[in-house]
């Protein structure tokens, strides 16, 4: 969140910012597909039960060999990236050639694009960590991308200007020296329990290519590629419809996504990091009673800290976005068009934080056609939604229809779940959710009536005024939902001792 406060007053929303996301956003999108997405969905699974049946010396060995044969593939796509960087920024942000960034949005790119390799390394990293039940390095390494381009926002910008280049440039540089600060610190800690990865040259090659385990491996990332490729061909769609729009629509989505983004990473990517190699192990060992349980425990989870969530991006959009961007180059105009795409976000967050608990239940079985086929129908509902919503929400339409299309995934994931008996709901759902939507009806009250009081665009020229009455708002919703939670007979205890 510093990071985007930083990045909004000091480049607000204009070409340039919007050829700067277009270009972040193409490295970020390979990323999703074959590191963090089609990578990690293939490789933990098959990983964590390696180790319960096989031991570490065979996870060791596998290990080594997805090392070899993901380092040899990087090195090919970052040559062809650089190579390609007009045709990649052409497809994903075509409009750009009308706003004056494209050219920008190319050179960007160019600087960018080995940041895949660094997080693709990471991913590999991250995987054997989770597996090993070591979750601080890899949950605390994104942080380093952050004071990176914190850092090129505070000082690196200013720096560029003096010397007469554009100061966006430096959140390139920013990326890039985040992205190698992430991959050196995963060293240590696989150091540590002895699976610091071997990388083969053109001999270990052959060899990485023939272990069952990487093949088995790639075999499951080749349905997955195409689910994660489903949410990323969703995304280069509205990418390509919001650079046809006003100037700043890509930075408007942007900002508001990252404000999206901050529930989801703490609590949907946090639940799901968790559950899924124990999930694994659970399905490897046959207990599903074990299984199940940890998948209620997860929705209990979502639902007990999404609905909130989404109930304040839904009441209290303007009053977020001011106080945390309104400040330098952001306009009050900026500010209001990022609240309206968070709006569209919000309808839609419980089902983008379900989506992360509920995927990794059929991720474990090793099953990915199924969460494929559901991603593919809803990517086709998503843009029919963006035929209606667009021409009259313009770019608010584009969030609200991956809101809504992130609902629909859900539900169906769930339905799914429990038509083939693997999750089997525990006692008191009824109850717990009355609970749950009382609580937040008080809370979104609560929240209306703060906007509505206080001018929190005016409060532009006092920041600190504005912030605490954003931080007194804030503990006071907590205590009041928890509070009603409370008075209601809601345990807490309950999800800590799980």
């Amino acid at each position: 969140m510093v990071r985007e406060l930083f990045m909004a007053s000091t480049f607000g929303a204009s070409a340039l910012t919007d050829a700067f996301n277009v270009a972040f956003r193409i490295p970020n999108l390979l990323r999703r597909l074959f590191a963090e997405g089609a990578f990690s969905q293939a490789f933990v699974p098959v990983l964590a039960a390696t180790r319960e049946r096989e031991g570490d010396t065979a996870s060791r060995q596998m290990v080594d060999s997805i090392a070899t044969l993901l380092t040899w593939a990087l090195v090919l796509t970052c040559v062809v990236g650089v190579a390609g960087a007009p045709v990649w920024v052409w497809a994903m942000a075509s409009g750009l050639r009308d706003s004056g960034g494209f050219d920008a949005a190319v050179l960007m790119t160019r600087w960018m694009f080995p940041y895949i390799a660094c997080m693709s390394l990471v991913a590999l990293a991250s995987g054997v960590l989770n597996t090993w039940r070591r979750f601080a390095v890899p949950a605390a390494t994104p942080v380093l991308l952050n004071l990176s381009m914190i850092a090129a926002a505070w000082w690196g910008a200013p720096w560029f200007a003096r010397h007469g280049v554009e100061p966006i440039f430096a959140m390139a540089g920013g990326v890039m020296v985040g992205g190698l600060l992430q991959l050196g610190v995963q060293v240590p800690a696989l150091w540590r329990i002895g699976m610091m990865p071997r990388i083969g040259g053109p001999v270990g090659l052959r060899k990485a290519w023939a272990d069952t385990g990487a093949r088995r491996v790639l075999a499951l990332m080749l349905p997955a590629l195409l689910g994660v490729s489903v949410a990323q061909v969703s995304l280069v769609i509205n990418t390509q419809i919001a650079s046809h729009l006003a100037v700043g629509s890509v930075s408007w989505l942007t900002y508001a996504d990252r404000l999206m983004e901050f529930p989801t990473a703490l609590l949907g990517v946090a639940i799901g990091v968790v559950l899924t190699p124990q999930l694994s192990s659970a399905r490897a060992q046959g207990d599903s009673e074990a299984y199940s349980a940890m998948l209620d425990w997860g929705l209990r989870m979502v639902v007990l800290l999404a609905v909130p969530s989404a109930v304040g991006l839904l009441t209290f959009a303007t009053p977020l976005v001011a106080s945390l961007y309104h400040y330098g180059a952001f306009s009050s105009k900026d500010a209001l068009q990022t609240a309206h795409a968070l709006m569209g976000y919000g309808a839609g967050l419980v089902g983008l934080i379900a989506i992360k608990v509920l995927a990794p239940g059929y991720y474990a079985s090793q099953d990915i056609r199924t969460p494929v086929r559901i991603a593919v129908a809803v990517l086709v509902l998503t843009q029919l939604l963006n035929v209606v919503l667009v021409p009259w929400l313009d770019h608010a339409g584009l969030a609200l229809s991956i809101g809504l299309g992130a609902m629909i995934n859900a539900a169906w994931l769930l339905l799914g779940l429990r038509q083939r008996g693997s999750y089997q709901p525990k006692p008191g759902w009824l109850r717990f959710s009355l609970q749950v939507l009382l609580a937040s009806a008080l809370l979104a009250v609560l929240l209306v009536s703060c906007s509505s009081l206080v001018d929190w665009l005016a409060l532009k020229q006092s920041p600190m005024t504005r912030l605490g009455l954003l931080l007194a708002v804030l503990l006071t919703s907590a205590l009041v939902y928890g509070g009603s939670l409370q008075v209601m007979g809601l345990q807490w205890r309950q999800f800590l001792k799980r």
